[in-house]
């Protein structure tokens, strides 16, 4: 690496996708230089953060190849260059997928899972042309979206605040890109693990519409609820990431649905600073939820209401108000603050997860993952799935993994509240809803207690968009974060809003400042 390359590469917190496509075009940095940084980062932090379990020795050789392209004129992908890393539950050729588990990872007792081929969401960032560092640190089958505490790879710790919990499930993605190891990282949500981490380590995470992005190989709680989505430092590049994952592929036929909901241009085109102006947002309160916010949430959610005003909003007090919205969420017995309804499908969606793992595959049907993890038996009864018992349509479900399953009082569910927010959003002529995405400061690292979100559950059955941006810290320097929220296939919109907001306060800071 030549001494230009090194004095030119910018700090790597500071590196944005833009910044990085017009340094390799102008030469000011090379794709190598850059990946030999990241790479130095992870060697660096790593060892403290614990964000990447699995470190991608092609990684260096994939932004040689750009750069040897660029050099000789040929067109390269929409991330080029760009240091991403991929949470562990999506296929990876070459790698296991061990979803946190032990009992998934021969090197700690357990059998691996080896994918035959990339999932697609991998696969479409590799054909952008990403440095894709490694795979990432989650809870055991990615089960809480409070921290990754049981993974086999151990604990990772929030960059952000180390004495707290870093959000889970995709805590080892939110860490990677939190410590500039990486510029973007994948995660994945079924009931906040995409807001939660995003928030808790003062990043913007998107959690798309269901159906947007594919969700094919990989390793699934609920296909009803699964989504994966991209988390970034800024709104911009997430969008950017966001325009390369989203589209149909027939591995997820649900993604047809998507087809004319793609903006042509890309999720990062017209964005503006303007883009609250005249935007009418609704705001949290007990029509959607009767849990009130703490003290220090609600006094810096006032803030944000006067920042918002100061952009041009409308705000709208709790348009949920005289429905009975509220009443639909029901935290399901066995989980100290969850809405685990959606999961009743597991074995059939565990089932269609390894058939398509391949015919080399160590497993290959239910009974066998069962047969194969029986010494830690995570349905048992106070296990960390064991609540799925306590769910309607999940008996059927347990005893005929092959059967595709109706989920008759989930779809009622999902039915109603879509109905809901269709109404509520008409009725008020809304744009979105901007609440704060806790409700109260992040708990103590290690403590047990669960983080108290706003949104995880209503978000996730209704199967619609939101994007938590940073919005200051507590007094303790604790992140504080609001989550952009609104109907389906509503990305474009939100993102333009939550990037007006972030470009006019400019709350996030570095977490090495």
């Amino acid at each position: 690496m030549n001494t230009k390359t090194e004095v030119s590469l910018p700090p790597l917190g500071e590196l944005t996708v833009d910044m990085i496509r017009k340094g390799l075009v102008e030469g000011t940095f090379t794709a190598e230089a850059l990946a030999l940084a990241a790479i130095e980062q992870v060697k660096t932090l790593n060892g403290k953060y614990n964000a990447i379990i699995f470190e991608n020795p092609e990684a260096l050789e994939t932004a040689r190849d750009v750069d040897r392209r660029i050099a000789s004129g040929e067109k390269v992908g929409a991330l080029a260059g760009v240091p991403m890393v991929v949470k562990d539950p999506m296929d990876m050729k070459s790698f296991p997928t061990t979803a946190g588990w032990r009992m998934l990872y021969s090197k700690t007792g357990g059998v691996d899972l080896m994918p035959a081929r990339d999932s697609p969401v991998v696969a479409r960032i590799r054909a952008a042309d990403a440095t894709i560092l490694g795979k990432t640190n989650v809870p055991i089958l990615s089960w809480t979206g409070t921290h990754a505490d049981d993974s086999w790879a151990g604990p990772t710790i929030n960059p952000a605040k180390e004495d707290r919990v870093t959000g889970g499930s995709s805590a080892g993605t939110a860490a990677a890109v939190a410590s500039h190891m990486a510029v973007v990282g994948l995660a994945e949500e079924t009931g906040g693990s995409i807001q939660n981490p995003a928030g808790a380590q003062n990043l913007v995470g998107i959690k798309p519409t269901i159906g947007l992005v594919p969700n094919a190989g990989v390793v699934p709680l609920s296909s009803n609820r699964d989504v994966v989505g991209p988390i970034a430092r800024t709104v911009k590049d997430a969008a950017e990431c966001l325009t390369v994952l989203a589209g149909f592929t027939s591995e997820d036929p649900k993604t047809l649905a998507s087809v004319d909901k793609i903006p042509a241009d890309g999720y990062a085109a017209d964005l503006s600073a303007d883009g609250l102006k005249g935007k009418r947002i609704g705001l949290y309160g007990p029509g959607w939820r009767p849990d009130e916010l703490s003290n220090e949430a609600a006094d810096l959610y006032a803030q944000t209401k006067t920042e918002l005003e100061a952009a041009g909003a409308i705000l709208v007090e709790d348009p949920f108000a005289g429905t009975d919205f509220a009443t639909l969420r029901k935290i399901t017995p066995g989980t100290p603050f969850f809405d685990g309804r959606g999961l009743e499908s597991i074995p059939f969606d565990i089932t269609n997860y390894l058939q398509r793992l391949g015919p080399d595959a160590a497993l290959k049907t239910w009974e066998e993952f069962v047969e194969a993890t029986k010494k830690e038996d995570v349905l048992a009864k106070g296990a960390i799935l064991g609540y799925l018992h306590e769910l309607p349509d999940f008996g059927p479900c347990l005893a005929s993994p092959r059967t595709p399953p109706a989920l008759p009082a989930f779809i009622a569910l999902k039915r109603r509240y879509l109905e809901l927010l269709d109404k509520v959003f008409a009725k008020h002529s809304l744009d979105a809803l901007v609440y704060p995405q806790l409700l109260e400061e992040l708990p103590m690292a290690q403590s047990g207690n669960a983080v108290r979100e706003t949104t995880v559950g209503e978000l996730n059955i209704a199967g619609i968009p939101g994007v938590t941006v940073p919005a200051g810290y507590y007094p303790s320097g604790t992140p504080f974060e609001l989550i952009f929220l609104a109907r389906q296939w509503s990305e474009a919109a939100l993102i333009k809003m939550a990037y007006a907001y972030e470009q006019s306060t400019q709350h996030r800071k570095s977490v090495f400042e």
